[in-house]
C-alpha cells in the first residue's frame, strides 16, 4: 500500500480541477498544466480535493498510485504558488546576466555561453552571481537548473562553478608531496 497515494490533495482557492479518462487539467492564477492521466490510477473529485485510487485489475498500479498522486500535487503547488531554483556562481570573473528569455553566463571559457529558456520558465539575476529559475511546472524548472549547472559544475578542489544554493561540496585535499 502506498502512504502518499492515500492521502487526498486538498485544492487551494482558485484552483480548478477536471480529469477524464486521458487527461487531467489543472487550472490555477499561475496558469493551466496538463498531464496524461494514468490507466492504472483512478482520479476522483470528492469535495474540495483530490482522491486517487488504483484500479487492482491493472499489473503496476501500485507502482503508479503515489506516482500519480505526487505529480498531481505538484501540478496544484505549481498553479498556485509555482517553483523556483536557485543558483550562486562561484569563482573569480564568474557572471550571469538575464536578457528577456536568455541567460548569459561568463564561466571562464573562451566564449560566453548563451542558454534559451523553453517556454513558461522564467529567469531573474538579481546579482551577477545569483540566478533564479521560476515556473509553474517542477521538472521543467528543475530540468532548466540542472542543465544551466552543467555548464560548470562545481569542481572538488576549489568549489568554483555553478551550484545550488543549498548545495555542498565537500572539498578534496590537495596533493602532498
Amino acid at each position: 500500500m502506498s502512504r502518499i497515494g492515500k492521502n487526498p490533495i486538498v485544492l487551494p482557492a482558485g484552483v480548478e480541477v477536471s480529469a477524464d479518462a486521458r487527461e487531467i487539467t489543472v487550472k490555477g492564477p499561475l496558469g493551466v498544466l496538463k498531464a496524461a492521466a494514468h490507466p492504472a490510477v483512478e482520479v476522483k473529485m470528492e469535495g474540495g480535493a483530490i482522491v486517487c485510487a488504483r484500479v487492482d485489475s491493472v499489473e503496476n498500479a501500485s507502482a503508479m498510485w503515489g506516482t500519480m498522486r505526487a505529480n498531481l500535487n505538484n501540478m496544484v503547488t505549481g498553479v498556485s504558488r509555482g517553483f523556483e531554483k536557485r543558483l550562486t556562481l562561484v569563482g573569480v570573473g564568474y557572471r550571469a546576466q538575464a536578457q528577456g528569455d536568455v541567460v548569459n553566463l561568463t564561466l571562464g571559457f573562451s566564449h560566453p555561453v548563451a542558454h534559451k529558456m523553453p517556454a513558461g520558465v522564467k529567469v531573474e539575476t538579481p546579482s551577477q552571481t545569483e540566478i533564479v529559475i521560476k515556473g509553474i511546472d517542477r521538472q521543467k524548472v528543475g530540468q532548466v537548473a540542472a542543465e544551466v549547472r552543467a555548464y560548470r559544475s562545481p569542481e572538488p578542489y576549489k568549489g568554483k562553478g555553478v551550484r545550488y544554493v543549498d548545495e555542498v561540496v565537500s572539498l578534496k585535499e590537495t596533493k602532498k608531496k
